[in-house]
């Protein structure tokens, strides 16, 4: 058993934010223990738990409600004074303004205060937009993060980064606002369909890709059990891409510096999800982003041809795309659609690349040229 498997068993990270606890990651198999960690977070009062005294206000899409809602509300039930739920329309294009607006009015009309809490419950769109509200609402409030994919479990729940998209710029509006406690449930993701889950699988290789190769190693180990879903290596494999954001965003927490290395893949990732008007999901076009920058340092003479090859490769058992195929778009709208990136909105391309497997570093001389050769490589061309 591994040292990760045997930490897992304890069931929590603790997460820091300018070297101070802030909130911890808690790994369970249910839904179960989340009353028990909400009341954790507030004191004792005359022998009554402060909660009590507290409203709630869950903030889900319609998918995850239909999922999840009823089983939530039910343990909710009860431990605060007033439970509410708000729910909105699923998909990235709803993560705008109007639908925040939504939310503060519903706050508003539910008489949520500066002493309350917000829970997101489900994906990133979710989470960022419940991080943002409550980033903003009452200039701030309390909230907690109960991820429902794999990609919000390993990657967006984590580190405080909240927002929602701007006409073309995708998370241009947002905050850093920290969650009081991200409740992981390692069991919904059996509930996930397989292009849901290859899409956050996507974060997960990245995470080895600029990190641990051993991680790298281990993932490509353990391709079958990870495709049928076995509890004990997906909490072992969220937990281990977990703790390596953890120690990347405790290091750099507002994003100066070292956090930009989890933008591997995104730079490229983001302009092909506009170009394709969001019908390639976010993870694939990080999977296809991630190719584009290994290419790139394949011809910086950063990595061998090889290993290149290896990274692009090892996407397509797990189900990610490695080329793009029957487009509607170019490869130049695609590095046009880098220019209006929230991280190169400076004029200055910061574009992450791979010293080596499991080494990831800031590159500011990547072209607009090498860029457009990057992403004509993943397009296959179909004879006439």
């Amino acid at each position: 058993m591994s040292e990760a498997t045997k930490d897992t068993e304890y069931g929590r990270l603790s997460v820091s934010y300018q070297k101070k606890p802030c909130y911890d990651i808690v790994f369970e198999h249910s839904f179960e223990k989340l009353p028990e960690e909400l009341q954790k977070l507030f004191p004792e009062e005359n022998g009554e738990n402060l909660l009590k005294k507290r409203n709630i206000c869950v903030i889900t899409d319609r998918n995850v409600d239909a999922l999840f809602g009823a089983e939530v509300k039910e343990l909710l039930q009860g431990i605060c004074r007033e439970l509410s739920f708000f729910v909105f329309s699923a998909g990235e294009e709803h993560k705008t303004l109007e639908t925040v607006s939504d939310i503060y009015r519903f706050l508003i009309e539910k008489k949520i205060t500066r002493k309350d809490m917000l829970i997101a419950l489900g994906g990133g769109v979710v989470g960022d937009i419940t991080g943002f509200a409550a980033s903003s609402y009452l200039r701030g409030i309390d909230f907690v993060q109960i991820p429902t994919t794999l990609l919000s479990q390993v990657d967006s729940s984590i580190g405080g980064k909240t927002g929602v998209d701007f006409e073309q710029y995708k998370n241009m509006v947002g905050a850093f606002h920290m969650p009081r406690l991200v409740y992981t449930n390692v069991s919904v993701l059996k509930e996930l369909d397989e292009r849901q889950f290859a899409s956050g699988f996507a974060e997960v290789m990245k995470h080895g890709l600029i990190k641990d190769r051993k991680y790298y190693e281990w993932l490509l180990e353990h391709i079958y059990e990870i495709d049928d879903r076995e509890a004990d290596v997906l909490q072992e494999m969220v937990y281990r891409s977990c703790v390596i954001k953890k120690k990347v965003v405790e290091k750099d927490p507002l994003e100066q510096g070292e956090r930009a290395l989890l933008n591997f893949g995104h730079t490229i990732g983001h302009g092909i999800e506009k170009a394709s008007d969001f019908t390639l999901l976010h993870g694939e076009c990080v999977a296809l982003g991630c190719i584009a920058a290994a290419n790139i340092s394949c011809k910086h003479g950063l990595i061998g041809e090889d290993e290149y090859l290896e990274i692009r490769d090892m996407f397509v058992p797990f189900h990610l795309p490695i080329t793009l195929r029957e487009i509607k778009f170019t490869a130049q709208e695609v590095v046009e659609n880098t220019k209006s990136d929230k991280k190169n909105a400076s004029g200055t391309l910061r574009f992450i690349l791979l010293n080596r497997l499991g080494k990831a570093f800031i590159d500011e001389t990547v072209t607009e040229k090498e860029l457009l050769e990057a992403v004509e490589d993943l397009i296959i061309h179909e004879e006439a």
